[in-house]
């Protein structure tokens, strides 16, 4: 079974993502806001993608604060973790933004909230998971 890792620090959308995740996709799901776990995660092969909020309130890295296009530069930056799919999450969602976004941090997709069509959220993830 595949394992997304949910990078969000509003607890109701993780759940909610968590669920139709594990309902409609039948994927296994970890969470985590804490950027030390993300990265060990990543390291650790624990996850085959990430959905990353962009901005993350009170996530910090060695002491500075982070968001999410900042944990996936890093994430993007590793070689061990470089192939690993990030989908960015976000309320942000004015136009141009997507593409901002996804050319600063080099994540693979971008989605915004609030979803409203689970079933496209579950199928933008499955596209990207890995078929190995």
């Amino acid at each position: 079974m595949k394992t997304v890792l949910i990078v969000e620090d509003d607890l109701i959308n993780a759940r909610v993502f968590s669920k139709i995740l594990t309902k409609r996709g039948g994927l296994e799901v970890k969470h985590t806001e804490n950027v030390d776990e993300v990265m060990k995660i990543a390291q650790a092969r624990e996850a085959d993608i990430i959905l990353m909020d962009v901005s993350l309130s009170h996530s910090v890295y060695q002491g500075k604060p982070v968001d999410g296009i900042k944990i996936t530069q890093m994430l993007k930056a590793d070689p061990q973790t470089a192939s690993l799919p990030v989908i960015l999450v976000t309320a942000h969602a004015m136009e141009g933004d997507r593409e901002s976004f996804l050319q600063q941090s080099g994540a693979d997709d971008y989605i915004s909230k609030p979803v409203v069509d689970h079933q496209q959220f579950v199928d933008q993830i499955l596209a990207l998971l890995p078929t190995d």
